[in-house]
């Protein structure tokens, strides 16, 4: 990322956080992600052809990122990745979007950098066409397949005071030897009066990402770019079927669906084996 001066700590870091979002954004759409990097601070040129998109953050109303796109580069990034799908005579409306389903990509992607850094869940709430766009903000220029694009991007500042006020906690140190096999039980680790191998102490408070599947699908692009409220898609499993629950990636379960004061739950009916979860792991 290119040193901007007058930027904060905390704006390089969302700066840099958004360019890898958006470069991931577009190579997942392409199968090559571009370079993407930052330029200088500027005014935009005044006039309404820019496209400016309005993302708020789950965390407060003023938690915003804007980001702004003249016709010649949304309208580039929607037709290339359109024409990498095999669609190559796409119309104005389809090719916008495009855009903006990367571009909703790429920002639901900054809200999970957020999230893990001030350890609290944060998520695009709501989302739209910029009313009233930001006085000042920075270029973003993607080489794609030859062609200089230009974005432009702000944060607003309490999206920037977020994470400049909530520092990430250091992480914890952890004994390399501590993790090592007892040399009295030959190779297997020595064991606690607990129940599980010594050193694991230090791993207890560490959180994971705890999720569960209903079912998967697979769509090409051109069926995904289609979807519409009221669109239904089917999953690969019956509704007699049990849900799988997946840690860190890794299904490690499966159990049926129940309510719990309000609240959706699973209740466990199998742990599968060692064996079976490296089977599911992708």
């Amino acid at each position: 990322m290119a040193d901007i001066a007058g930027m904060s700590a905390a704006e390089a870091w969302l700066t840099e956080q958004w360019l890898a979002k958006l470069s991931l954004s577009i190579g997942s759409m392409m199968g090559d992600a571009p370079k993407v990097t930052a330029g200088a601070a500027v005014k935009p040129t005044p006039g309404g052809e820019i496209l400016w998109w309005e993302q708020p953050y789950s965390v407060s109303p003023e938690a915003i990122c804007w980001v702004g796109a003249l016709p010649a580069a949304w309208k580039t990034i929607g037709n290339e990745v359109l024409k990498s799908a095999g669609i190559d005579d796409a119309d104005e409306d389809n090719i916008k979007s495009t855009y903006l389903e990367i571009l909703s990509q790429a920002l639901s992607g900054l809200g999970q950098a957020i999230s893990a850094r001030v350890r609290t869940e944060v998520t695009c709430a709501g989302g739209g066409e910029a009313k009233s766009p930001p006085a000042d903000s920075l270029p973003v220029l993607i080489d794609l397949g030859g062609n200089e694009l230009t974005l432009f991007v702000a944060f607003s500042k309490p999206l920037a005071d977020l994470r400049e006020n909530t520092p990430s906690a250091a992480p914890t140190p952890i004994e390399t030897s501590a993790l090592q096999p007892s040399a009295k039980k030959g190779k297997e680790a020595e064991i606690t009066a607990k129940g599980y191998p010594r050193g694991l102490d230090l791993l207890l408070d560490v959180e994971l990402p705890v999720s569960v599947s209903f079912g998967r699908a697979e769509l090409s692009i051109k069926d995904v770019i289609k979807l519409t409220s009221g669109s239904i898609v089917e999953l690969n499993r019956s509704i007699t079927e049990p849900v799988e629950v997946i840690v860190n990636n890794v299904v490690i379960a499966r159990g049926e669906v129940v309510v719990v004061e309000g609240n959706f739950g699973v209740r466990i009916k199998q742990v599968i084996s060692r064996q079976e979860r490296l089977r599911t792991l992708k």
